[in-house]
């Protein structure tokens, strides 16, 4: 939706609805380019976010979060190995599990990557009070939980579909 087709809704609730939707697709975007100037696939650097997010965890339980299947996943480990962003190793608890580190945050092309868009979200909430970011960071946060909510009752709902 063209900012022009957000100006048109003249109810702030809806406005700001139809603006975060189209975050999320920029965000989308913006994810998919960022793959691609990496040499990546998309759930490779889905997986990566979702690494850097949790921190090392199980091949398991990266699929449940990504939403992949464990072959999917594993392919998704091995092609991250194979460039150095993330490792495997073995579960101290359970020999029988292997937990995937991530090892990407400090490479180089992920900083370089990622440092125009530091730059500029760091402008963008400088140019708000200490209150006012206080507030923009705990909309954020709770955002973040409602979006995972609703990945799980989409989730939830595509797992019933696909076993009847």
């Amino acid at each position: 939706m063209s900012s022009h087709q957000h100006d048109r809704i003249t109810d702030p609730k809806e406005r700001f609805v139809s603006l975060m939707r189209g975050l999320g697709t920029r965000t989308i975007l913006h994810q998919q380019n960022v793959a691609a100037s990496l040499d990546l696939y998309n759930n490779d650097l889905v997986s990566v976010e979702i690494l850097r997010e949790t921190g090392p965890i199980t091949a398991g339980e990266l699929s449940k979060k990504t939403g992949l299947a464990t072959g999917s996943v594993t392919s998704v480990i091995d092609r991250l190995a194979r460039v150095g962003y993330v490792r495997r190793q073995n579960d101290p608890h359970d020999r029988r599990r292997v937990i995937i580190v991530p090892e990407y945050e400090d490479k180089e092309e992920i900083l370089n990557t990622y440092l125009p868009l530091h730059n500029a979200m760091i402008d963008l909430i400088s140019s708000y009070t200490a209150e006012e970011t206080a507030v923009i960071t705990q909309f954020l946060s709770r955002a973040s939980t409602i979006l995972e909510e609703q990945i799980e009752l989409l989730s939830s709902a595509t797992s019933i579909k696909s076993s009847s």
